[in-house]
């Protein structure tokens, strides 16, 4: 069976998309489904290139069980597009970017991750951070409970 392979989106990889990557690679370890589904974020821009998550991020997701001290941020690459089966945008702006790097024949493992976007925390309090941990917590066992039932065969078809 082919692994499925999930990369978040955000824009410097270091609040939205280590949060959505921690979060839902707990949910599938404790599904016991980390060897079926591979998890990634990436970043649209390079701001921070090999950083570690904003120690905000970092603060509140450890608060909730999730440890982000391995993940480092980089940007989307253009393979990225071809080795994903999913690709999802935390807001509509990086779904509008992605859109224009990805080449055609990828558009449909486009996604946002939520039906609505998830608000950059960056400039605000840690209050802004826990709102969108639990929102990130709310879309990853959505896609949770979706995952079953998800083509492993590079059709993105399915959305949660």
């Amino acid at each position: 069976m082919k692994t499925l392979r999930i990369l978040f989106v955000c824009t410097g990889n270091i609040c939205r998309s280590p949060m959505a990557e921690g979060v839902m690679r707990t949910l599938l370890q404790k599904a016991g489904m980390d060897k079926l589904v591979e998890v990634d974020s990436a970043g649209t821009h390079g701001y921070h290139i090999g950083e570690s998550p904003d120690p905000r991020t970092r603060q509140a997701a450890l608060a909730r069980g999730y440890d982000l001290s391995t993940l480092r941020a980089r940007k989307v690459a253009p393979e990225d597009f071809a080795r994903f089966d999913y690709v999802l945008a935390m807001d509509t702006g990086h779904l509008r970017l992605l859109r224009r790097a990805c080449p055609p024949e990828h558009h449909r493992k486009l996604s946002l991750f939520m039906h609505c976007d998830v608000p950059d925390p960056y400039y605000g309090s840690a209050q802004d951070f826990e709102h969108v941990l639990a929102l990130t917590e709310e879309g990853a066992r959505a896609w949770m409970t979706r995952l079953p039932d998800v083509s492993v065969d590079g059709n993105a078809a399915d959305r949660p």
